[in-house]
């Protein structure tokens, strides 16, 4: 959408989804003593040193993927959410979870995108294990990865009326809140067979530093 190519909007919409997705984890983590929850590839041992902000506008800064990308993350893990019920968002997973979306969801939909091991250096991860966390995260979603055009606005409407509101995010938040109980977010998705992407890779050309992200051991 266009609004979304507005410089302007970007910082908005990366701080709104940074600030639902650290209230989802901290809810979560208060909760999760009520509910069984199973341990996946996507959990790590200790909570990440970087916080959930950073690590967003990290992805958003080296990704280089369209901004229509962080809302078709923002509906694959809703939907990861509503289809692993057992696996709520915590902050022990989110990190992870959040880097995998982004990176699925470019490469669904965009033309030219980065590979595995460029997302894992992104994402302070081994490749081997960005590769495990993909896999996971296609299984968990059920491989349905199409967003039609009217899934995509009412995501998109929705965070940006929040934004224009600054209402709590938590309020309407379809994401998985353990034991809470809140109001779900895919308004009837008329869901149309995978259209096919064409696989391309850019040539990382650009000469950066990755930074040292300790998200811990699995």
């Amino acid at each position: 959408m266009a609004e979304l190519e507005n410089p302007n909007m970007m910082p908005n919409l990366l701080t709104f989804l940074s600030s639902l997705l650290e209230e989802v984890a901290e809810s979560n983590d208060v909760n999760s003593g009520f509910k069984a929850q199973k341990i996946s590839v996507f959990h790590g041992l200790t909570r990440p040193t970087i916080s959930i902000q950073s690590y967003l506008d990290r992805i958003h800064k080296y990704a280089n993927c369209s901004p229509s990308c962080f809302v078709v993350a923002y509906v694959y893990l809703d939907r990861f959410a509503q289809r692993q019920p057992s696996l709520p968002i915590t902050s022990f997973n989110v990190h992870r979870l959040l880097i995998t979306s982004v990176m699925v969801a470019a490469k669904f939909m965009d033309d030219l995108y980065y590979n595995n091991a460029y997302y894992a250096k992104v994402g302070g991860i081994s490749t081997t294990e960005m590769n495990f966390l993909e896999v996971d995260f296609l299984f968990g979603l059920g491989f349905n990865l199409n967003v039609t055009p009217n899934t995509f606005y009412t995501y998109h409407s929705y965070l940006q009326r929040k934004m224009m509101l600054q209402q709590p995010p938590l309020a309407e938040s379809s994401l998985s809140l353990g034991s809470l109980k809140v109001a779900h977010l895919c308004f009837n998705e008329e869901e149309s067979t995978h259209q096919k992407q064409q696989l391309a890779f850019k040539t990382l050309t650009t000469d950066f530093k990755i930074l040292d992200i300790r998200l811990g051991t699995i």
